[in-house]
């Protein structure tokens, strides 16, 4: 399951000390947390480990199997953390063609402190990310933030890109497998949604993974600018994709499932 969210050493999933897992945030906005894309429990597992742990958590993944391998081994470990599969079509993740693209967050309105989308923007298409802002505003609290990566570019570069055209797929088969999006398309939707970007801090590798803050609109916190990507020119390693990834986490359930109906057919 490490393998398909991305980092695997312990040390990415672990929390020994307790400390705030983002230590940029205040302390009060982990109160309530909404994690979008949650994978196999990297961030839970580290908020459960974290003084003072969050009094609520919700967790959402369109991966079946990480959603059950969470909700089998993590939710049991800390109380008011739970676990639900966000069941929309994915090409590697969830690959039934009559899923929708998109649904609502399962979650009241104004009802979380903190959101968190790590590494989730970056594999939306831009109708999905339009939508997901959208939702993200309508679940944060007031005070709340919202804390997400995306992949950025400016589309003043590219002049064949013209209205509507905010962003660029890297694989014609899976358009999920990584979106970049214009920097002022994004300020521009987000300003639609209500939010505000008040904090932007750019890749440590050119071209990675932008880390920006947001909050609702209305609040004290003014807008900050895009910085330049000056970060040096380099590689990130990627873990290998396995076979049939949709499937893993669930072979314990097919398992059970089959044994059953042989047991029905004696």
């Amino acid at each position: 399951m490490r393998q398909l969210v991305g980092p695997t050493e312990d040390a990415d999933f672990d929390n020994p000390e307790g400390e705030l897992v983002f230590p940029y945030l205040d302390e009060a906005v982990y109160e309530n947390v909404f994690d979008f894309g949650c994978g196999c429990g990297r961030i839970a597992r580290q908020l459960i480990q974290q003084v003072p742990r969050p009094r609520r958590y919700v967790g959402v993944d369109l991966h079946a199997g990480m959603i059950q391998w969470s909700s089998r081994n993590l939710a049991p470990a800390a109380s008011g953390f739970e676990f639900h599969h966000h069941d929309v079509y994915n090409a590697a993740f969830n690959p039934d063609r009559s899923k929708p693209g998109m649904l609502p967050f399962p979650v009241a309105d104004r009802s979380f402190s903190l959101v968190v989308a790590w590494s989730v923007f970056t594999h939306l298409t831009q109708r999905q990310a339009e939508h997901y802002l959208s939702e993200v505003r309508r679940i944060l609290a007031p005070g709340g933030v919202f804390l997400s990566t995306w992949f950025l570019f400016d589309k003043r570069h590219f002049p064949m890109l013209k209205a509507g055209s905010d962003a660029l797929y890297v694989n014609d088969l899976d358009p999920s497998a990584a979106v970049l999006f214009d920097r002022d398309w994004l300020r521009a939707r987000a300003r639609a949604a209500r939010l505000v970007i008040y904090s932007v801090t750019p890749p440590e590798i050119r071209g990675y993974q932008w880390l920006l803050l947001m909050a609702p609109k209305g609040g004290a916190r003014a807008e900050a600018p895009f910085p330049p990507d000056a970060a040096p020119i380099g590689d990130v390693k990627l873990s290998t994709m396995p076979r049939n990834p949709s499937a893993i986490g669930l072979e314990r359930t097919r398992r059970w499932r089959r044994r059953i109906r042989e047991k029905l057919r004696r």
